[in-house]
């Protein structure tokens, strides 16, 4: 996956879409997700806000919709492949497609409620 792809979505659709909530392996992806971290900032890529959308079809696979904090990031190259490798160990994930995007950008107003305590902002 080359990290200067970028993704956008069909005119009249969302900027981020809806995630599969309801699928029953959306739990463990989402926690494999939070295994990965941005080495500059110590908080797991899903609390911080780079996952926008999970999407699991019927069959299983994956599809992540994510961002970087910023477009030179200097793992801008690495942390698709870190995600893919760690939502690709979750038992029963038959494939694992990571798309980048940089629309919209990341903002500080992504970050979970705990991204934000644990960095001092609350």
């Amino acid at each position: 996956m080359d990290a200067s792809q970028n993704t956008t979505p069909a005119e009249g659709s969302p900027l981020i879409a809806p995630s599969t909530t309801d699928h029953p392996l959306y739990e463990a992806v989402v926690d494999a997700c939070r295994t990965v971290f941005d080495p500059e900032i110590p908080v797991n890529i899903y609390d911080l806000g780079l996952v926008y959308t999970v999407t699991i079809d019927p069959e299983s696979k994956v599809k992540i919709i994510m961002t970087l904090t910023a477009p030179g990031c200097p793992v801008a190259g690495e942390m698709p492949g870190w995600v893919q490798d760690a939502v690709g160990a979750v038992p029963g994930v038959q494939d694992v497609d990571i798309d980048m995007t940089f629309d919209p950008q990341w903002g500080m107003d992504m970050m979970s409620d705990e991204a934000r305590l644990e960095l001092g902002f609350m």
